[in-house]
């Protein structure tokens, strides 16, 4: 791994390992921001649980997970997106700047706006790294072409002794044998 991935994969899973840590400990702290996110979505999405510091928890819990998974490098690409995903209504949630009445207020909450944009497009990177190995679609597609090129070079072999095994086959018939 290279020093760039095991020193920037931790930096990045930090935040969300404090900021997991403190929604599980004290979800009440951060329930009432999430409440005019956590409502639309338990209303479409029936599998979640219906109370807002249940919820809190559960997001809290894929960021300490994630973030640790992420961290350590296990399964890093995994857990960058499940982060991502969660940083969504964690953002939304969180930092809604376009409510805020007071400047400065206004001005905090977008700037910590803008740092969740940014934690996810690292996050989207890091879901994409394969770390220098090729991916699973780009393994795929390198199998398949290996066997059209396998299938391709078998045809012509058969074609090439196809036609002088008929002709042997044909004179031989001929001389009786």
């Amino acid at each position: 791994m290279s020093l760039l991935r095991t020193a920037g994969r931790p930096m990045l899973a930090s935040m969300f390992v404090a900021g997991g840590l403190h929604s599980l400990r004290r979800p009440q702290d951060v329930a009432p921001a999430a409440e005019p996110v956590v409502r639309p979505v338990t209303e479409r999405v029936s599998v979640l649980p219906d109370r807002t510091e249940q919820l809190v928890r559960l997001n809290g819990a894929v960021h300490v997970v994630g973030g640790i998974m992420l961290g350590l490098g296990r399964c890093p690409r995994v857990a960058a997106l499940a982060l991502a995903a969660t940083l969504v209504p964690t953002t939304l949630a969180g930092h809604r700047f376009w409510e805020a009445e007071d400047p400065a207020d206004r001005a905090q909450q977008r700037i910590h706006f803008l740092k969740n944009l940014a934690m996810m497009g690292g996050l989207l990177i890091a879901a994409d790294d394969t770390a220098g190995k090729p991916s699973l679609l780009w393994r795929g597609r390198h199998a398949a072409k290996g066997a059209r090129h396998d299938a391709h070079l078998v045809q012509r072999w058969v074609r090439a002794t196809a036609r002088p095994a008929a002709t042997v086959g044909g004179v031989r018939a001929k001389l009786g044998h």
